[in-house]
């Protein structure tokens, strides 16, 4: 089971778009998938056709613990994928917990609850993957994303000021590596609104590829009207234009994921067969000459 948290502290730079479309891409692929919605603005729940009411549910309510994970799961129109969704009421979050003990990580132990509650009820894990996508800014609500999560990816424009703001973020990790989360990694950086006819686009493509030659996504999500107009009808990409090159990039962002997650597992796998090791005793070597035994006469007791 993996927990990915989707960040920027810069807001507009396709982090919700990709959360959503990843998230559904995944669910093709057969794998269950939970989306939460971190950010006040819930464009995430306004994508998948999710508004709530103040009384409803939802990441707020969970935050405080007036509702479990489980309470305020939704179901989606596309199979595997659920949700957790948000609303404004998240946007007093950070004033009304900021006295709160442990409030860095009240996600992490909701989902902590959440997860080992249904294991051992139905003897598994609940889903395959968490996807949270978190607010643009560094606040107490992406704090609690961080730490609910092992694994980042870092959605970015390919413009000049999305290199400016990469350093900052690459600080934050760190002291939230150092400090609160010691596993947390970034398992890709994601060029968003890609493109290529544009000089500028490619240079910053270039120049993020060579700072960061490990974690950069092998595909960029290029620039689609198709991924703009399809939140307007509540859909994700695959079912409002299923062929087109937005579509194809989530699909090459999915598979990029699972790929990662077959890497690893391979890595970790001891080999099938050990060779088998014969150890002889070495012959002695013909032109070795032994020393010959002192003589009788040569021995002096003393």
């Amino acid at each position: 089971m993996r927990h990915l948290a989707l960040i920027n502290q810069k807001g507009g730079v396709g982090k919700t778009t990709s959360a959503v479309n990843l998230g559904a891409a995944l669910a093709l692929e057969g794998k269950q998938v939970l989306l939460i919605d971190l950010d006040p603005q819930a464009n995430l729940s306004l994508h998948l056709d999710h508004t709530l009411t103040a009384e409803e549910p939802s990441t707020y309510s969970v935050l405080l613990g007036n509702n479990t994970i489980e309470e305020a799961i939704r179901p989606t129109t596309t199979a595997g994928l659920r949700l957790v969704a948000s609303n404004i009421d998240l946007s007093g979050a950070e004033l009304e917990l900021a006295s709160a003990f442990g409030r860095e990580s009240l996600l992490k132990d909701a989902l902590t609850r959440w997860e080992s509650e249904h294991q051992a009820k139905h003897g598994e894990l609940p889903v395959d993957y968490v996807l949270i996508d978190c607010p643009p800014s560094l606040g107490l609500l992406s704090i609690n994303g961080l730490l609910a999560v092992n694994e980042v990816i870092v959605t970015m424009q390919t413009e000049f000021f999305a290199l400016q703001g990469m350093s900052k973020l690459m600080e934050v990790f760190e002291l939230i590596r150092q400090r609160m989360n010691p596993d947390l990694k970034i398992c890709g950086i994601l060029p968003c609104l890609y493109d290529s006819r544009l000089k500028l686009a490619r240079e910053v493509l270039a120049e993020i590829r060579k700072y960061f030659p490990d974690q950069v996504l092998p595909r960029p999500i290029s620039k689609n009207v198709r991924l703009a107009e399809a939140p307007s009808y509540g859909q994700t990409i695959f079912q409002y234009a299923p062929k087109s090159p937005g579509a194809e990039d989530y699909r090459a962002l999915a598979r990029a994921i699972l790929e990662q997650e077959v890497d690893a597992t391979e890595a970790a796998a001891p080999p099938d067969e050990l060779p088998e090791i014969t150890l002889r005793p070495q012959a002695p070597d013909p032109a070795a000459k032994q020393a010959p035994a002192p003589a009788a006469s040569d021995v002096t007791e003393r």
